[in-house]
């Protein structure tokens, strides 16, 4: 029998989680293809301000894998538009030309930035913020540019400024209101989150509308204008005023559309053959921009494509859960009432603390929270159940857990919710279906959580949540400890235990690690084999062959792989320092192998960008005749020292900070290591070579060196642990090294030294390192290891003809 065609238009979260529905009731049903004008799998939009930020990948927020549409036999066109429904022959013509069949069509285009309608909106760093690719925009903006405008003072608004202020520009919000987020908060929220938000240095003009934006002689924007005659400097224009359902499709396909494509309770327009789902709806006159009610559309479009046939959508009772920046918010329902409604209100301004709950008739009707959310969940429960509150009224504001005499803290809220109550607002799961994951399918980690159920694993707000419910529903079993997770799903078992039975067991291989682990996959996947082969070259110095097939693509190539395809090269320079005839060679390799870009980097060394993956032999071939050896700007391992010039030049520095800053790098060059490591030497306390933030860092003082280690001068900024005071560089080395050594063995792969102390404990690190003949010990492993290490992987292959290398056309 064959299997009806479903074709999906859009790739996006609500298409995707309806197709997810329908495999759910009926996985044989269909023939299922996906059409997505992005080239990208599904991944979470809500989670784009991150990687704004800094703080996610674009691999981060993928919530579905190639390999999951291959597993499900869904045909998946990416990177291709669809442009056009054909409903008397039921197929779907796509930009190449290609045309789709179908017997049910869901459209789900979902929508698309309002862009304000007002003269130069069309001129060039004038952008939305909708997808990956305005992300992209934004970044490279970020990079050539100081100055932005976001025009709306949304959640996504404020999202944008924020990510393009962590990237360092200088960051203006107009909004049309008086409000911050009128839509989720009221004025007293909306204040202190702005006050909030001006603390860490963002700018707010408002209320203002813009009536025009202005370009100079070249066509892009440099300011905007508002009604009163203000202009505001602008190098990039994002538009954050809100977004329009994306129903131009559907309308030239004559479906009836107003402000989204119409359709009824069972999300079918008025050809029985097509539906709809997602932001690109009007359902009773209501356009749903959240996901929330997207997925209970999703829910109810399967349960009718099944054949089911008894669900009904009704619209939905929405609520918001948020992290603005680092800030908790919640709204739900009327939550600026009106005459008829009572307010229930705290505000602690100093502690950043509101909370307002709106009440008619005793009936809990709106709730605004800001700073403490964690009975959002439970008041958006009462809203829509129309709970009579009248019992419990005096109580009310102090959240759920203060209603009995046993119970505090969130635990015993969670426990108390139903099971119909939301968790996790981002991805519509409710607690029941939560718990009832954690009994059946032996849950005993938050990350086990978000992969089968998907809750807490968009925005995280609803963490706490969920981590409470795995806390009662597995008691004592619950394992909160990140260190007890399997290394991927091809085994149950730890980092820890892996790297112990590689050393206690003898295994040399990864055949041999997986073979004796009983590894779940016979060749494991992208995970864990970079993680084995590191473990494997720190166990086994000398014995064990690096596997190149098992590492990330810039460490197989010796270089950083770029947006488009070419890559960076970046010379190792001890402790920054370096030579005419280095500079010379540098400067002759760019002219001749077309470096598009030469940079100074913040390590303090130079890198040549956009040079061709082919030419990257030839170009370390000459380096090397000038003696220069690899900086590992692509690898896992030793990046750089930092240094400033000390004493032998600066009237404050109190020791030679550039002579031990070269010892240290000539001492761990070319050391693998779990993530990447950097260090800093600085000649007095003045701290210019930032040491503080470095991995290792050195301090010079008058009576000796003050040691540091585990900072991070990322996103998020970690200061250093001051772990030892020493009086000579022999010292200095002698610790570097059992530290770095120290971190090899014991950290896991990717885990950077931050985290790694935060989670061994900063006084197990001393306890090692205090340890006078420990830390010799440590330190001669590490010494036997370089034996093996230092030996520039530049040289060594440009003397080879490796197929990496070839062009593609020549390798055909």
């Amino acid at each position: 029998m064959s299997r009806e065609r479903l074709v999906v238009i859009g790739n996006g979260m609500a298409g995707v989680r309806a197709v997810e529905e329908v495999l759910k009731a009926d996985e044989q049903r269909y023939a299922i293809t996906i059409i997505g004008d992005e080239p990208y799998e599904n991944y979470n939009r809500i989670l784009l301000s991150p990687v704004l930020a800094g703080e996610n990948t674009i691999e981060d927020i993928i919530l579905n894998s190639a390999e999951w549409y291959a597993e499900n036999g869904i045909e998946l066109i990416k990177g291709v538009a669809a442009t056009r429904i054909d409903r008397v022959r039921r197929e779907v013509e796509l930009a190449d030309g290609r045309r789709v069949a179908y017997d049910k069509l869901i459209i789900a285009t979902g929508s698309k930035p309002f862009m304000l309608p007002v003269p130069g909106n069309d001129l060039d760093g004038v952008i939305g913020f909708r997808d990956i690719a305005d992300v992209e925009t934004m970044l490279e903006a970020a990079r050539k540019y100081d100055k932005a405008v976001v025009i709306g003072g949304g959640l996504l608004g404020l999202e944008a400024a924020n990510g393009l202020m962590k990237n360092g520009m200088d960051v203006t919000v107009v909004h049309l209101m008086e409000t911050l987020m009128e839509r989720q908060l009221d004025a007293t929220a909306g204040e202190m989150l702005r006050k909030s938000l001006e603390e860490r240095g963002m700018t707010f003009v408002m209320p203002a509308k813009t009536t025009e934006l202005l370009g100079d002689d070249k066509g892009r924007v440099r300011a905007v204008k508002l009604e009163d005659g203000r202009e505001i400097e602008a190098d990039l224009v994002v538009m954050a005023a809100g977004i329009v359902p994306n129903v131009q499709l559907a309308k030239e396909a004559g479906i009836h559309c107003e402000r989204g494509i119409v359709v009824n309770d069972y999300l079918m327009t008025f050809d029985p053959r097509i539906h709809a789902v997602g932001e690109c709806v009007q359902h009773r006159g209501v356009c749903y921009g959240l996901v929330a009610p997207l997925y209970e559309q999703a829910r109810v479009l399967a349960n009718h494509l099944a054949g089911s046939g008894w669900m009904a959508y009704e619209g939905s009772v929405t609520s918001t859960k948020l992290k603005v920046t680092g800030i908790d918010l919640f709204s739900a329902g009327d939550f600026l009432g009106g005459p008829e409604t009572e307010e229930i209100v705290m505000q602690d301004a100093r502690g950043g603390i509101y909370k307002k709950l709106v009440l008619r008739d005793d009936r809990l009707v709106g709730a605004v929270l800001y700073g403490d959310t964690m009975d959002g969940t439970w008041y958006f429960q009462l809203i829509k159940d129309g709970t009579d509150i009248s019992d419990i009224r005096g109580k009310l504001l102090f959240g759920q857990a203060h209603l009995g005499d046993s119970g505090h803290g969130e635990e015993a809220a969670v426990a108390n919710l139903p099971d119909e109550a939301e968790i996790c607002g981002c991805n519509g799961v409710c607690k029941g279906e939560i718990v009832a994951a954690i009994k059946e399918q032996g849950l005993f980690t938050l990350e086990d959580v978000r992969a089968h159920t998907k809750a807490s694993a968009s925005c995280g707000s609803c963490t706490g949540l969920v981590e409470a419910l795995l806390a009662h529903t597995l008691g004592g079993d619950y394992s909160a400890t990140p260190s007890e997770k399997p290394m991927c799903g091809c085994t149950d078992h730890t980092h820890d235990q892996v790297r112990a039975a590689i050393v206690e067991n003898g295994l040399k291989s990864i055949a041999e690690v997986m073979r004796f682990m009983e590894w779940k996959t016979p060749n494991g996947c992208a995970s864990c084999r970079p993680a084995l082969n590191y473990y494997l070259l720190c166990a086994w110095p000398g014995e064990y062959v690096d596997d190149r097939a098992s590492r990330f693509i810039n460490e197989r190539a010796h270089g950083n792989i770029q947006k488009d395809g070419t890559y960076s090269v970046v010379p190792r320079m001890f402790g920054g320092v370096t030579t005419p005839d280095e500079l010379r060679a540098i400067a002759d390799v760019a002219e001749k192998y077309n470096a598009r870009e030469v940079k100074v980097t913040g390590g303090q060394r130079i890198d040549l960008f956009g040079i061709t993956k082919e030419d990257l032999p030839k170009i370390w071939a000459d380096l090397a005749k000038a003696g220069m050896v690899s900086g590992h700007a692509y690898g896992k391992a030793l990046r750089t020292v930092k240094t400033c010039v000390g004493s032998q030049w600066c009237r404050f520095g109190t020791q030679d900070s550039t002579g031990l800053g070269i010892r240290l790098e000539q001492l761990t060059w070319g050391s693998w290591m779990p993530h990447k490591f950097k260090m800093g030497v600085s000649g007095c306390p003045r701290n210019c070579a930032e040491a503080t933030i470095k991995d290792f860092g050195v301090v010079c003082v008058d009576s000796g060196y003050e040691l540091h280690v585990g900072g991070n001068g990322g996103i998020k900024v970690r200061v250093t642990d001051l772990i030892a005071k020493v009086e000579t560089e022999e010292e200095v080395l002698g610790w570097a090294g059992a530290f770095i050594q120290l971190y090899r063995e014991t950290a896991h792969y990717l885990e950077r030294t931050a985290p790694w102390i935060e989670r061994k404990g900063l006084s197990w690190v001393k306890e090692q390192l205090e340890d006078e003949q420990r830390r010799k010990e440590l330190f001669e492993r590490f010494r036997h290891s370089q034996k093996f290490a230092q030996h520039d992987p530049w040289s060594e292959l440009a003397e080879k003809d490796d197929p990496i290398f070839r062009p593609v056309a020549e390798l055909a």
